[in-house]
């Protein structure tokens, strides 16, 4: 439940705190989350702004930059890097600004991939054809080298500074490599749409399971988990979606997953499982509704009964949730039952 001045406000008039605790309770909850990212005005202000500059050096850099040669985009990237660390202590130490600060260290980690390239181009190892412009719009094996080092100065930095975000270019990096490591593993000639549909499915299941291990490893301290299921959950739903299959069986499977999927975001409390397992639990019931009984007449009386039966299930589990879930976390390790209940 999220608590703000109305409910401090409520409490005050129901004489459950004073006035005086009221403030003083809304001090500290507000101290405690100024350095939490938020849809406040300063906070979006902050993303924009980092989000403009990061994507200047990577989505948005158009074809003139390769007039620069690869050593003048070497150059650049190590500049405009070199720029990013001071502001980043700059804004740490000085300011005391932590999300500013996490936004200057993540764009240095933005910057690896063009720093990469533009030494490769220099030192002449880079084929013809080919331009950092594609890095993020065409799937091919040579970016690997890039992403490897983007991996490297995203570990280095979160080793470093401990920012949440940092996380970002790591996971979206990770993404890549999901779909960059099929013609490198098995040569561009037998890198299949299925093969790489089947790769993408297993390295997003496995970043899924990175991102759980993180979660339960920074359980006390910040969200450092949040962009890797983003990212993790893409992968493996979007290989598993576009997967073709003609039996029901599968198909019905397909479902299983998607509901397996919002069972574990409800338990995780982690949303990103729950808006794709529904967008896929959802594709499943029109695959019926327009191809299995798309003549039938009882069909809508039958899904509207099931909704109706999934509404009942939410009121039972209200009512006796307390008690439930008391029980079921008493199975569970210890790690992942404080997990739970500090994420929930």
């Amino acid at each position: 439940m999220e608590i703000n001045r109305e409910r401090l406000r409520e409490a005050t008039a129901q004489g459950i705190v004073t006035e005086l605790q009221a403030e003083q309770l809304w001090q500290f909850l507000f101290e405690q989350r100024k350095d939490t990212p938020s849809f406040h005005f300063t906070h979006i202000l902050y993303y924009l702004g980092g989000l403009i500059a990061i994507g200047a050096m990577s989505l948005f850099m158009n074809l003139g930059w390769e007039r620069f040669g690869g050593w003048g985009l070497f150059g650049i990237a190590l500049a405009y890097g070199m720029a990013g660390l001071g502001l980043t202590e700059f804004f740490l130490t000085r300011r005391h600004l932590q999300i500013p600060a996490g936004i200057m260290a993540t764009f240095v980690v933005v910057l690896t991939p063009l720093a990469v390239y533009g030494l490769q181009v220099a030192l002449g190892f880079w084929p013809e054809g080919h331009v950092y412009r594609e890095y993020h719009t065409h799937i091919n094996w040579r970016w690997i080298l890039m992403e490897l080092a983007t991996l490297a100065t995203g570990a280095i930095m979160l080793w470093r500074y401990r920012f949440p975000f940092l996380v970002m270019p790591v996971a979206v990096t990770l993404w890549y490599m999901s779909m960059d490591l099929t013609p490198l593993l098995f040569g561009e000639a037998d890198a299949s749409w299925d093969l790489r549909k089947l790769v993408s499915l297993w390295f997003g299941l496995f970043i899924c399971l990175m991102a759980f291990w993180v979660d339960i490893r920074s359980r006390f301290e910040k969200d450092f988990a949040f962009w890797l299921y983003i990212f993790g959950v893409l992968a493996f739903w979007g290989g598993l979606s576009m997967m073709n299959s003609n039996s029901e069986l599968n198909k019905f499977i397909y479902l299983c997953i998607n509901l397996i999927m919002i069972v574990v975001g409800s338990i995780l409390s982690r949303r990103v499982f729950a808006v794709f397992g529904g967008l896929g639990a959802a594709g499943y019931i029109g695959h019926l509704a327009y191809d299995v009984f798309k003549d039938s007449m009882m069909f809508p009386f039958v899904l509207t009964g099931i909704g109706l039966g999934v509404i009942y299930i939410g009121i039972v589990w209200q009512r006796h949730e307390k008690k439930i879930s008391s029980t079921l976390r008493g199975f569970l390790p210890v790690p992942l039952k404080e997990l739970i209940e500090r994420r929930s």
